[in-house]
């Protein structure tokens, strides 16, 4: 019988015997963890002083974006941010907390840090649905917007915002419905009322009356009316009101208070 080959031999020879030797890591010296670490107190050090102590990262500008009724100048005088604080230590939402406070139009508001110098007020503003007639004033109406929020006075109408009217004070289910509800619900009512409107509707309302809850009625103009009802279906009200009004152009009073049962009467 022939003996392995050379080449076999070969083979044999080059196999290792047992496990390969293990490597020991050397621990690092002495030298290069100071090192190290004095360099990370360095960077911690250096990137406070450059947020907190230096002057290059500190409010220097305060702009404001979004106003329609507000001034630019209201705005940062409301927000009370002192020129030359450190960009980092701002409190972004206290600020707009102070804003909403001291602002009621503004109904939201975004701080934002404009590195490396400034601060930016996004400021959106509050919309007028309904007007309501300032009781604390001789004259002048509140504006109520469209979560029934009454945020502002102004001296004036504004022109396509219907007047609220609320009829509480006559006796039977007048006061009823205020004792009940509340005059903030009954305010809600009347707003979520008005978001239902036919566009068209909406945009010739002229007043919008509660009586009580499930008493909303509309006077439009060229004297036609138009009994609502309770603010409760208001997309099937809206379709028998613009169905009512193209069959009957010449009405003057619409009754949809019972959308699948409308009414029209007058001329």
């Amino acid at each position: 019988m022939a003996g392995p080959t050379a080449a076999e031999r070969g083979v044999r020879q080059q196999e290792p015997s047992g496990p390969p030797p293990v490597r020991r890591l050397r621990p690092p010296k002495l030298r290069t963890i100071i090192i190290l670490a004095l360099a990370l107190v360095l960077l911690v050090g250096g990137g406070s002083w450059l947020l907190y102590g230096s002057s290059w990262l500190r409010v220097e500008r305060v702009t404001v974006s979004g106003t329609r009724v507000l001034t630019p100048a209201q705005v940062r005088e409301a927000a009370d941010i002192p020129l030359g604080t450190p960009l980092v230590s701002l409190d972004t939402e206290a600020i707009e907390t102070r804003l909403r406070g001291k602002l009621p139009r503004i109904d939201v508001v975004d701080v934002v840090r404009s590195w490396p110098h400034g601060i930016r007020l996004k400021v959106v503003e509050r919309t007028p649905v309904l007007l309501m007639e300032n009781s604390g004033q001789a004259d002048g109406f509140v504006e109520v917007d469209d979560e029934g929020v009454r945020f502002a006075t102004v001296s004036q109408a504004i022109k396509g915002v219907p007047l609220l009217k609320l009829e509480t004070s006559r006796p039977g289910s007048a006061g009823a419905s205020l004792r009940r509800f509340g005059e903030g619900r009954l305010v809600r009512e009347a707003v979520r009322a008005v978001a239902a409107l036919p566009a068209g509707v909406a945009r010739d309302t002229r007043t919008v009356k509660v009586g009580s809850y499930d008493a909303i009625s509309l006077e439009l103009g060229a004297g036609r009316t138009v009994a609502w009802g309770s603010s409760e279906r208001g997309a099937a009200k809206a379709r028998a009101l613009t169905a009512l009004m193209k069959a009957a152009p010449a009405a003057r009073h619409f009754d949809v208070s019972v959308p699948t049962a409308p009414a029209s009467s007058g001329s």
